[in-house]
C-alpha cells in the first residue's frame, strides 16, 4: 500500500506595508477564545440578519501588494457584501485580532494603524493573558476607545447592532 505524504505550511503569511510577514499558527487558547466569540457573534448576526462573519485564515486585501492581512475574525454588513469575492477585497466593517505571544506590537500598533488608515469602522483587540477586550471605533478618521472590559464586564459593538459580549464567557474555561 502506498503512503501519501502531504506537506502543510502551518505558518500564516501576511503582507504588511509591502513586507511579507510569516508567523506561526496560534496556540490552542487563542483558538478556544476565537471559537467562543465566533459562535456568540454568529448567533447574533444570523438572528438579526446583519451580515456575514468570517475567520482566519482568510485574506483581507486592503491594497493589492501592500496590505493583505488575516485578522482572526471579521464581520461584513449585508450592505457591504460586494467585497466578498475569492478573498475579501475591500474594507470589512469589523476586524478582530486576538493577541498571541509575539504579536502584541503587530496587533496593537502596526495593524491598528493600517486598519485606521483604510477606514475599518471597528477594530477589536483581545489580549488573553490579561483578559482584556477593547473595542475601537473610527471617529473623524481616528480610532477612539468605544468599549473596554478587563477580567469581567460587558463590551458592546457599535457596528454589530445590539451585540453585547460578556467577557467572562470568552475567557473562562
Amino acid at each position: 500500500m502506498e503512503t501519501l505524504t502531504i506537506e502543510r505550511d502551518l505558518d500564516l503569511t501576511e503582507i504588511i506595508n509591502g513586507e511579507e510577514i510569516v508567523s506561526p499558527s496560534p496556540f490552542s487558547r487563542h483558538q478556544k477564545i476565537a471559537r467562543k466569540l465566533i459562535i456568540m457573534i454568529n448567533r447574533h448576526i444570523e438572528a438579526a440578519r446583519l451580515g456575514e462573519l468570517y475567520f482566519s485564515p482568510l485574506d483581507v486585501i486592503l491594497e493589492e501588494g501592500l496590505n493583505r492581512l488575516q485578522p482572526d475574525i471579521l464581520f461584513i454588513r449585508k450592505e457591504n457584501t460586494a467585497i466578498i469575492q475569492d478573498w475579501i477585497r475591500g474594507v470589512p466593517d469589523m476586524l478582530c485580532e486576538i493577541v498571541s505571544q509575539g504579536s502584541f506590537r503587530w496587533d496593537t500598533d502596526v495593524k491598528k494603524e493600517i486598519y485606521e488608515k483604510y477606514g475599518v469602522p471597528e477594530y477589536w483587540i483581545i489580549i488573553p493573558e490579561l483578559k482584556i477586550f477593547e473595542v475601537f471605533t473610527l471617529e473623524e478618521g481616528r480610532y477612539k476607545l468605544h468599549s473596554y472590559a478587563e477580567a469581567e464586564g460587558v463590551v458592546t459593538s457599535k457596528v454589530i447592532e445590539g451585540l453585547d459580549v460578556n467577557i467572562k464567557e470568552i475567557f473562562d474555561d
